[in-house]
């Protein structure tokens, strides 16, 4: 699209469309098995007039992971080195369990990317990420050697939480085909409190 000028109220309009019919085809049919065709049928718009906006599926995958990489960030942003180390930890949990709960196709659109190498996002995951990581593994540490909380792998912990929480949108359909009428989002965030709870609580 034109950067020139300001986008018009129309030109927002149709790119918010366009995002959010990629997001669903993507997450349905991965990178490979969209077509632009597909994400233009979906969000109501000619395949010249798609294409005004993002010369290409790769820039719509792209645009898509940028803003995604951004949102899967800010629940780790939030931890307070300043807090109450358990309830920090408990809090980050409960934010991630969240966002799987409203965010399930931007989940299994992270997943798929992730499982694929990460070919458009190898760049920001060894920057952004991993420096976000290194800081909050520092405030970890600080917290285990103070004894605030159980000592720990801090890495593995964090992989733990994501693996624990993203689990519910990454299989959404095998997760509530097994629970059958039962919500899996009723009793998971009590759950996962439970378990990391009893996991960090120094022992006396």
């Amino acid at each position: 699209m034109p950067k020139d000028r300001s986008p018009t109220r129309i030109q927002k309009k149709n790119r918010a469309a366009i995002l959010e019919a990629a997001l669903e085809v993507f997450s349905a049919h991965g990178f490979r098995g969209a077509t632009v065709d597909q994400i233009a049928t979906q969000a109501g718009l000619s395949k010249p007039n798609l294409l005004y906006y993002f010369p290409s599926k790769d820039a719509m995958f792209t645009a898509l992971l940028s803003e995604l990489l951004d949102t899967w960030l800010d629940p780790m942003r939030e931890i307070n080195a300043s807090g109450d180390p358990l309830e920090e930890i408990l809090a980050y949990v409960q934010r991630k369990l969240q966002m799987s709960r409203d965010y399930p196709r931007e989940s299994r659109l992270f997943a798929n990317e992730i499982v694929q190498g990460a070919p458009r996002m190898l760049d920001a995951l060894s920057t952004d990420l991993r420096d976000l990581l290194a800081e909050k593994e520092a405030v970890l540490t600080g917290w285990m050697a103070a004894g605030k909380i159980n000592t720990t792998h801090p890495k593995h912990l964090m992989f733990s939480i994501w693996a624990l929480t993203q689990h519910y949108a990454d299989f959404d359909v095998q997760v509530r085909m097994l629970m059958g009428p039962e919500d899996p989002f009723d009793a998971a965030p009590e759950f996962l409190e439970t378990l990391y709870r009893r996991m960090l609580t120094p022992t006396s």
